[in-house]
């Protein structure tokens, strides 16, 4: 599995992905990725040392991810990333975080002393499809409640049961409220959760412009950012 990598398109910056514990919530319908975790302290933090050994810190940049929130990474890793922004001059960081976090976030970024982009899963704006279908545990009910805390939410794209009219109001919300944010086209895995290709194509033929703008980042596939499998 890739861990590092140097995203230089839209908003430059290295990109690690690290290990962290078992996701805190772990039960969102659509989701397989949070088996990259372990309960194994010692073992997570050498094979974080060894991915954070490689930033150079050349982008000023870093985003940090792992299968589930920044507050399951280690203690000994959160320290080294920590040293890591000093050492290398580092100015803004990347984590993304669960709604249950939302009242910890101003804790992490004293924690690291820099400026923190916050992203969230929020999959999709609309409450009875992201809490009833894709079980998603965040009951907020508006944009306005997410942008009070996170900078850049993270949409899904291209579900079975989605309807064109969900996702424009979703993006036309990113657009409104946010002044960053990812949009995933989803794809198959494990979970009973489909992709519907029709949906995806509408997806990308309409929102095409979507690639050109600086505030967006779309993902056709999960490993596009250049880590994981």
């Amino acid at each position: 599995m890739e861990r590092y990598n140097e995203i230089t398109n839209k908003n430059q910056r290295e990109i690690v992905l690290l290990q962290g514990r078992p996701c805190a919530w772990g039960k969102c319908f659509f989701c397989d990725y949070i088996d990259d975790n372990s309960r194994d302290t010692e073992a997570m933090v050498r094979l974080n040392h060894q991915v954070l050994s490689r930033v150079t810190g050349k982008f000023g940049v870093l985003e940090v991810i792992n299968s589930g929130s920044c507050f399951e990474l280690p203690q000994e890793t959160l320290e080294e990333i920590r040293a890591l922004v000093r050492e290398k001059g580092i100015q803004k960081l990347y984590f993304e975080a669960h709604w249950m976090y939302r009242h910890r976030l101003e804790q992490m970024r004293q924690f690291m002393g820099i400026p923190i982009v916050f992203k969230i899963g929020v999959e999709t704006f609309d409450w009875d499809f992201r809490e009833n279908y894709l079980n998603k545990h965040a009951d907020f009910h508006t944009a306005e409640e997410v942008r009070v805390y996170f900078e850049s939410p993270c949409l899904m794209v291209g579900i079975q049961g989605q309807t064109k009219e969900m996702i424009a109001r979703d993006i036309e919300l990113l657009k409104k409220y946010f002044p960053r944010g990812t949009i995933n086209v989803f794809t198959n895995n494990s979970t009973p959760v489909k992709r519907d290709e029709a949906l995806v194509e509408w997806f990308m033929k309409t929102y095409d412009w979507l690639l050109e703008d600086p505030s967006v980042e779309v993902l056709y596939e999960k490993t596009d950012f250049g880590v994981g499998d």
